[in-house]
């Protein structure tokens, strides 16, 4: 049976062209401190093609087909201190590659890959020294011209070709990332459901207590690690947009915000919920969840196939602006119309970040936002705020199988002309959404998000 890897480096060679040649290396191990590493996580673009997780290894794809790996040997005694190696012997049966050796044997067996092949394909900007690695191969192939051999004549970003498939997901693909919001779902319910009981029970509460509470969930179901920093902000502190998980306490009449998610199998998540810490909403506090709610249920709405990917932005904010009139944190008299809010972006004082990303295997997945068949149409306008000159060309076409967030956001600090009631108040939500045949499947409405629910959850 073919797997989706061996898949994806068919697919892959196909795009480089017979004489062409694509080099991937895997992330390397980083020292945290003394005797120490930071927990390792292997390259996207490498595991997208292999599903091989260990340090210390490079793929080799060529025009014909043939991919051959480069990874750790066996080595029984180091295997007792690091852990299981899979071996070059395995590898060929466990991966499906066609030839696989010794890392040692890189820098021997690369010039003779290289040699007679016109372009040499490699991810650019992303492994330091890579480039100068290359260029020591290429020069071990010039040695050899007297011989007969050919160099490659041109490289390649081969982040280009990697960025347009990984775009749009598999079924498989789609089926990992299913289950990683259902496991940060279910993380989100445990802290809201922590946070609510500690606080009737005269207990103290703080931001690190529902940071452990989302690092529990996640591991107990099988997820490898979170796919980002967790931000767990109480009060105030969610009026900080990359804020995270500290020591500050969680009081009862406030809100939390959580941004958190796990990675699971190579594939990250990616849930914001914000909720009344004592499990009830003020006045004020529902006013404004209920207007961010509302210009989520409008980008919802304009994520479908056929629909840009500025379009979920754009619904959002047309929400926002008018609301923020009709609740007064613009006054009509100063900023004029809904239209003129939007002109003049003056909304961007309470919400000043764009409404979603691409998701993936990485939590800002890789892929172009520009319409790649308009590139050339773009047109220049002058920045409302910043004055800058900017080039706007038409955003992605929504297609079947992309995966993008939707996330808008209220945040009010205080200052002159901001009504006290809504002063320290940050208000984020955030789904991810598969693009179907005909809209959209949020994936990670397995915690809830209306007010009404959240609500009766944490009591």
């Amino acid at each position: 049976m073919t797997t989706p890897y061996a898949q994806r480096r068919a697919a892959l060679a196909r795009q480089i062209g017979r004489d062409g040649i694509a080099i991937v290396p895997t992330a390397p191990e980083r020292p945290r401190n003394r005797d120490s590493d930071f927990l390792y996580r292997h390259d996207s673009y490498f595991y997208y093609l292999t599903g091989f997780t260990e340090p210390n290894a490079w793929l080799v794809i060529t025009g014909d087909g043939k991919s051959t790996l480069f990874c750790a040997p066996k080595d029984l005694e180091r295997e007792i201190w690091d852990g299981y190696r899979l071996g070059p012997e395995a590898a060929p049966d466990a991966l499906g590659v066609d030839d696989a050796h010794s890392v040692a044997a890189l820098d021997a067996q690369l010039p003779r890959l290289l040699e007679n092949r016109g372009t040499v394909w490699f991810p650019f900007a992303i492994h330091k020294g890579l480039e100068s690695r290359v260029d020591g191969w290429l020069s071990s192939v010039r040695a050899r011209v007297r011989y007969g051999a050919l160099c490659p004549q041109s490289q390649q970003d081969l982040c280009g070709i990697l960025d347009e498939m990984r775009l749009v997901k598999d079924a498989h693909e789609q089926d990992i990332m299913r289950r990683a919001a259902q496991i940060s779902a279910g993380a989100h319910v445990r802290a809201m459901q922590l946070s609510a009981r500690r606080l009737r029970d005269g207990q103290d509460v703080r931001e690190y207590h529902l940071d452990a509470e989302l690092l529990h969930e996640f591991r107990l179901h099988g997820s490898q690690y979170p796919a980002y920093g967790s931000i767990v902000a109480a009060g105030a502190n969610a009026c900080v947009l990359h804020y995270r998980a500290d020591a500050a306490p969680v009081r009862d009449g406030e809100l939390v915000l959580i941004d958190a998610g796990c990675e699971l199998d190579g594939y990250a998540s990616d849930i914001t919920r914000t909720f009344p810490a004592n499990g009830r909403f003020t006045g004020p506090q529902r006013v404004l969840y209920d207007l961010v709610l509302a210009s989520q249920d409008a980008a919802v709405a304009a994520t479908r196939p056929g629909k840009r990917f500025n379009d979920p932005h754009e619904a959002t904010v047309q929400v926002l602006a008018q609301g923020m009139l009709d609740v007064g944190l613009l006054d009509r008299n100063k900023v004029g119309s809904v239209d003129d809010v939007i002109e003049k972006r003056a909304y961007f004082a309470y919400y000043m970040h764009r409404t979603g990303h691409w998701l993936g295997m990485d939590v800002h997945d890789c892929g172009s936002y520009v319409e790649p068949s308009e590139i050339g149409n773009g047109s220049e306008r002058k920045d409302a705020l910043s004055g800058e000159t900017i080039l706007d060309r038409p955003s992605r076409i929504l297609k079947p199988g992309m995966v993008l967030t939707i996330e808008p956001g209220i945040y009010v600090r205080p200052g002159p002309g901001v009504p006290e009631q809504f002063h320290n108040i940050g208000i984020r939500i955030e789904d991810d959404a598969i693009v179907t045949a005909d809209g959209c499947e949020l994936i990670t409405r397995g915690v809830p998000v209306k007010a009404d629910e959240i609500e009766a959850l944490m009591r």
